[in-house]
């Protein structure tokens, strides 16, 4: 029986991003933050489109992100 393989299709093409994070704890959140980046650029996404918001704590990121 052979394995059945299930992929699909991610565009980032045409879209716009905001990615929130903490200052607290920076040498995790950064490299967090530049993973994402990264895939969103290979999946044709625009970096021009990326936006990066850091606030002090992970309590504040509610209040950025709205």
């Amino acid at each position: 029986m052979a394995i059945q393989t299930i992929e699909g299709n991610l565009s980032a093409k045409g879209l716009k991003f905001a990615i929130v994070t903490s200052r607290f704890n920076d040498f995790i959140g950064a490299r967090l933050v530049d993973g994402a980046i990264d895939c969103i650029v290979r999946h044709e996404g625009d970096a021009n489109n990326i936006g990066v918001f850091k606030c002090p704590g992970a309590f504040e990121i509610p209040m950025v992100a709205k």
